[in-house]
């Protein structure tokens, strides 16, 4: 196995990404806003492509479904680089990101892994995890309470604001995320550093810019390099584009530092598309 099929491979569980169901209605006609985004990311270390993912997310009021998708690209193709896929779905309510379910399924380092989550009522209510982890009596145990209240990788790319108009600001950045991937509970605290503007590839505006930091919560071994790798890592960065009115920001670009150089997603070629619908309520 090589040192790049292991990164790509931790990444991916790290990072869904660093890449994102249909709304419940009630009885009466009320004006939807319908946000969506497809999008084309190229994934690389060092420099040297590996890998290309897509992404394509819908919002409409509160409700969101999202799918990504990763396969080999570059010097990807000459190794155990991996592919598979994930999609998700939930609402958001304020400030919060509530999922109601996830699956992923990818195959890397010539290993299978899969995951189908059921949430409700701010809880993981089941699921099913392919590969378990072997019995070690230093993995720090997931409880039930670890379970509570969190995300999956994937509906962990929405970041919901106060209304700010879609004006991007420190606050976009002021959010600590408890994400369950189905081993492991971890949480990403993100910083303010600074507000950029970007153009071309099918976005241009604003994007704020955070600093970002892995802890690890449950699921690990305190001592494995892997983790203390993680957890002492200080480049690991995303911009934050806002989505639709602004409302929802999520990742434009993603950087983190890996033992075999520096992995960055970024896009290829976005595609927003805002508007309003008109939904039965």
């Amino acid at each position: 196995m090589s040192r790049l099929s292991v990164s790509l491979a931790r990444s991916r569980r790290l990072l869904p990404a660093g890449l994102a169901a249909a709304a419940l209605f009630a009885a009466s006609p009320a004006l939807a806003e319908t946000a969506r985004l497809g999008g084309v990311y190229d994934i690389s270390v060092s420099g040297f492509k590996i890998a290309r993912g897509s992404l394509s997310l819908v919002l409409q009021a509160n409700a969101y479904s999202a799918k990504v998708g990763m396969e080999p690209a570059g010097i990807g193709t000459l190794f155990s680089a991996g592919k598979g896929g994930a999609e998700a779905s939930g609402w958001v309510s304020g400030k919060k990101v509530v999922p109601s379910s996830y699956k992923m399924a990818s195959r890397a380092a010539d290993r299978d892994f899969f995951v189908d989550l059921a949430q409700g009522s701010g809880a993981v209510r089941s699921m099913q995890v392919t590969p378990k982890f072997k019995p070690n009596p230093e993995r720090i145990e997931v409880t039930k309470q670890h379970i509570r209240d969190v995300v999956d990788p994937l509906s962990a790319i929405l970041m919901p604001v106060k209304a700010t108009k879609g004006q991007p600001d420190a606050s976009v950045c002021d959010r600590r995320i408890p994400v369950f991937d189905g081993w492991t509970r971890f949480d990403i605290q993100l910083g303010y550093k600074e507000v950029r503007e970007v153009s071309g590839k099918g976005y241009d505006g604003k994007v704020v810019v955070c600093s970002a930091r892995w802890i690890p919560v449950a699921g690990h071994r305190p001592s494995t390099q892997s983790v203390q790798y993680m957890a002492e890592n200080r480049q690991m960065e995303a911009w934050l584009a806002p989505l639709g009115s602004g409302r929802v920001f999520v990742p434009y670009r993603i950087e983190m530092g890996t033992k075999s150089g520096t992995l960055v997603v970024e896009p290829r070629q976005l595609d927003f598309k805002p508007g309003n619908d008109q939904a039965a309520r």
